[in-house]
C-alpha cells in the first residue's frame, strides 16, 4: 500500500540579497527526505532485509496478505523437505513463502517466484511475472513438470481463479502441490488438484475474515500438527 506524505509546506527565507527566492524549512526538507527514503526501500530494497517478509508492502487492491513469520518458515520447510536436495520450487502466488526460503541462504536449491506485482522483479531471474487469467502464458524457459513442489496461494476465494491456476500448477509440477487457500475451497481443490485438508493451520500477519488452510496431494509433515 502506497503512503501519501501530507505536510504543511514551511519556507526559510535566504540571507543572500542575490535573490528572495524562498526555501524549504529544514523540517520540511527533513520530511520529505525521510518520505522518498521509504518510498525507494519499497521499490528497491536490497541488502540483508531484500527477503524480509513486509519490505514489499501488501497491496489490499491485488488481495494480498502476507503470512506470519512462523507460518512463512513452516510452508518453506516443507517444500524444502518435498524438493529434496537439487530440487526445484514454484512459489505461485506466494511471495512470502519466497522470501523465507531465499532468507534461509540455503543453495541446495533453486525456486522461481511467479507474481503479477512487479514489484518482485527485484529478484531478478527468479521472477516470473504471471497473470493467472492466462494461466499458460509462461516464458519459454519454464519447461512443463520441471518442478519437484509448486507451493500456491490464489488471490481470491472463487472457483473460477481456482480452476485457472490450476492449470499453471498442473503444468508446473512433476506432481506434488502445497496449496493454501481458504476453508471454503476444500471441495473446488479436491475436485480441481486432488488435494486434501491438512491439520495445519496457517497464519497471516493480519487476521483475515475466512478460515484459511493448506492442502497437499502427498504425505505431509503438515498433516501432524493442529
Amino acid at each position: 500500500m502506497k503512503k501519501t506524505l501530507h505536510i504543511v509546506i514551511g519556507y526559510e527565507m535566504s540571507d543572500s540579497n542575490d535573490d528572495d527566492i524562498p526555501q524549504l524549512s529544514s523540517h520540511t526538507l527533513a520530511a520529505l527526505q525521510e518520505f522518498y527514503a521509504e518510498q525507494k526501500q519499497q521499490t528497491d530494497p536490497g541488502g540483508d532485509n531484500k527477503y524480509s517478509i513486509g519490505i514489499i508492502e501488501e497491496n489490499w487492491q491485488l488481495s494480498q496478505f502476507w503470512y506470519s513469520q512462523e507460518t512463512a518458515f513452516r510452508l518453506a520447510e516443507e517444500v524444502i523437505a518435498v524438493a529434496g536436495e537439487g530440487g526445484r520450487i514454484a512459489c505461485v502466488s506466494a511471495p512470502s513463502v519466497y522470501q523465507k526460503l531465499r532468507e534461509l541462504h540455503r543453495e541446495d536449491f533453486s525456486i522461481c517466484i511467479f507474481e503479477y506485482d512487479k514489484r518482485f522483479a527485484i529478484y531478478g531471474e527468479e521472477f516470473i511475472f504471471y497473470n493467472y487469467n492466462n494461466p499458460l502464458d509462461l516464458p519459454e524457459k519454464i519447461a512443463a513438470h520441471s518442478f519437484d513442489v509448486v507451493i500456491a496461494d490464489p488471490p481470491y476465494l472463487s472457483e473460477e481463479c481456482l480452476r485457472k491456476m490450476s492449470e499453471t500448477i498442473k503444468y508446473l509440477t512433476q506432481g506434488k502441490i502445497l496449496l493454501c487457500t481458504g476453508a471454503i475451497m476444500e471441495e473446488a481443490a479436491a475436485k480441481l488438484l486432488g488435494v486434501k485438508m491438512c491439520k495445519f493451520i496457517p497464519k497471516h500477519t493480519r487476521n483475515l475474515a475466512n478460515e484459511f488452510r493448506c492442502y497437499v496431494n502427498y504425505d505431509s509433515g503438515l498433516d501432524s500438527e493442529i
